[in-house]
């Protein structure tokens, strides 16, 4: 990943510019969007199975367990989930689905490293899906509360990250099952987990944290000029 493709992530979130307010410091609210051909059925037949996201989303999902299966929509299931991203930290958390309507998405409640609710909103557009996931946590892992002052903004370029992983693996994986034949051996695996040496060099980390710490002295130049 090259410090400009970076750059324009950062864009989209640094302060000012994000998806909604936050209240505080660890907390988070993002809004991401895909586009992908197929169709809501198969596009939640995907997404209702999460035991199956280390398989098809390995950049992101290292380990999910299923610790209680639900009723016969889903709700009330329960995942236990081992994530990360190209940052060098591991986040541990739950989810338990709370609103179900196959196949146009459920709602589901976070906690653990997070605490927070996630909603899937999917909708059929010609041959292709629109896939809308809204995500409102807040970070309880002792490294995001400590240092989210400093580098939200990295922070919220890694969740960018992860998500744009999840769409290229989401496309794959909906040809994979479409396919049949020698057709699905042509289909390439999706990204495994990556470090951040691979990601980054020392150059784009050096912008990374200059933008972070750029991001933090504008809003102290805002709160200070709002007070004055």
């Amino acid at each position: 990943m090259t410090l400009r493709s970076l750059a324009r992530i950062l864009q989209r979130v640094r302060p000012g510019r994000s998806n909604a307010p936050s209240t505080s410091a660890t907390e988070y609210h993002f809004v991401t969007r895909w586009r992908v051909q197929g169709t809501v059925e198969e596009v939640a037949d995907v997404l209702s199975d999460p035991t199956d996201l280390p398989r098809w989303w390995p950049s992101v999902y290292l380990d999910a367990q299923l610790t209680k299966p639900g009723d016969e929509d889903g709700i009330g299931k329960e995942v236990s989930l081992y994530t990360t991203g190209w940052l060098p930290y591991t986040l541990r958390w739950d989810f338990r689905v709370t609103e179900s309507d196959y196949p146009h998405g459920f709602a589901l409640e976070a906690q653990g490293d997070f605490v927070g609710r996630g909603e899937w909103t999917l909708r059929q557009d010609g041959d292709q899906v629109a896939v809308t996931y809204e995500w409102r946590v807040r970070a309880e892992k002792p490294l995001l509360r400590r240092f989210s002052f400093l580098l939200r903004p990295v922070f919220e370029a890694n969740h960018q990250w992860a998500m744009a992983r999840g769409e290229e693996s989401l496309r794959l994986e909906l040809a994979r099952r479409a396919a049949t034949g020698d057709e699905r051996h042509q289909i390439p695996p999706p990204p495994g987990p990556t470090s951040l040496r691979t990601v980054l060099s020392p150059k784009t980390l050096f912008g990374l944290i200059s933008t972070a710490v750029g991001s933090v002295a504008g809003r102290r130049r805002d709160d200070s000029t709002s007070s004055d």
